[in-house]
């Protein structure tokens, strides 16, 4: 009896000995006397000294975010079908108000506010929602502002924002990993007025952007894409483009990264016809949101760097991504890049428990970081 027990007792010593070898125990780097670590692991989240990273809302499947002059935090969805508001009342850094704005939507992934209006982007629909901040609890029935984008869901989700010049800038991307459309409005980046007239392409070979902002002092529009799948775990790299003027072609689907011929369609069409890439990311690591750092909270050497939210690999044979990469800049143009931020993803057990989609600076110069995995929007700050 006394020898099965202790036979017992050894194989599960050997049995927990060999999951901790594997990585599947993904709990032994959280401090459990924090149960806000526990619970999201910001405890695993590696920041640069002086960071710290909290939880600012809980918003399932949160995407895109959008602020409002009077600090409301607006959500999109895409796997989901709602939008959202949160507030935070008492300036503690967290939101402790939450409204669902709209729900039944096709993908409202794209949020953006101008002059008192919330705009939504679904996949072939703009809708804007007027006077929102004074009907929070009952926003009543939306205006459709544009219905005539492409139906397709495959890269149909969009990130939207209004630029400079008072128009709302809306993506198209590709029908597919890779494909030639006769369509032109595919794999581009549009524009409209507010009250959905005069859409123009503006810039083409796109394949699928997520994400983009103005350079606060150039004006010019800089966004990321995607690049193409299924050509092994190195290439192409996904990019950061710079459109210096309107019509660029960025070279999907003939050329990725500025010189890799497509293996279908690059014969048709050489690299040095298109626009190259400022700054070119590793293959698969996704990158969405993006912004320009204009902020007074963090140190002087980021203001006018960019901070990009990678959302990870899905189809690389080692996971990749899963990050906050800060890239920096010298007066207009691209020096270098580098993390910001990881932890998201646990490189052992090569499983991520959370995926950053989309970033926003707050007034007080503190960043927002959506996660439509771990349904979570984080605020990050810096404390000299």
């Amino acid at each position: 009896m006394i020898l099965r027990y202790l036979v017992a007792v050894l194989f599960l010593l050997v049995a927990c000995d060999s999951l901790k070898e594997s990585g599947t125990e993904l709990n032994d780097d959280i401090n459990n006397d924090n149960p806000e670590s526990e619970v999201v692991g910001l405890e695993r989240i590696n920041l640069p000294d002086g960071f710290e990273i909290s939880v600012f809302a809980d918003v399932e499947n949160a995407r895109s975010l959008a602020l409002s002059p009077s600090g409301i935090v607006y959500v999109g969805n895409r796997t989901g079908n709602k939008v959202y508001a949160v507030k935070d009342t008492d300036g503690d850094g967290k939101a402790d108000e939450k409204y669902t704005i709209a729900e039944g939507l096709n993908s409202p992934n794209g949020v953006a506010f101008k002059d008192g209006d919330l705009y939504v982007a679904e996949i072939s629909r703009i809708l804007k929602f007027e006077g929102i901040e004074s009907m929070l609890n009952n926003p009543g029935d939306y205006k459709v502002v544009y219905d005539d984008y492409p139906t397709e869901g495959h890269h149909g989700w969009k990130y939207i924002a209004f630029g400079p010049d008072g128009k709302l800038y809306v993506p198209v991307g590709a029908p597919c990993n890779i494909c030639k459309s006769e369509d032109p409005i595919y794999a581009s980046i549009t524009r409209i007025n507010t009250d959905g007239s005069d859409l123009e392409i503006v810039a083409e070979g796109i394949r699928n952007t997520v994400g983009f902002d103005w350079h606060p002092e150039t004006k010019e529009l800089w966004f990321t894409d995607n690049g193409r799948d299924m050509m092994g775990d190195d290439i192409p790299p996904c990019e950061l483009n710079r459109l210096a003027q309107n019509g660029q072609h960025f070279g999907y689907p003939y050329c990725h990264g500025g010189d890799i011929a497509d293996p279908e369609f690059g014969s048709e069409r050489h690299c040095n016809e298109f626009k190259k890439p400022a700054w070119k990311f590793a293959a698969h690591t996704a990158p969405l949101g993006m912004k320009f750092y204009t902020g007074g909270m963090f140190p002087d050497s980021y203001k006018g760097d960019v901070i990009v939210a990678q959302h990870g690999s899905w189809n690389r044979s080692s996971k990749i991504g899963y990050r906050l990469m800060r890239v920096k800049f010298n007066g207009s143009g691209v020096e270098g890049a580098e993390v910001f931020a990881d932890g998201w993803l646990n490189e052992r057990a090569q499983e991520a428990w959370g995926r950053p989609v989309d970033v926003l600076q707050m007034t007080d110069g503190s960043l927002l970081v959506s996660d439509d995995k771990a349904g979570k929007i984080y605020r990050i700050i810096y404390e000299k």
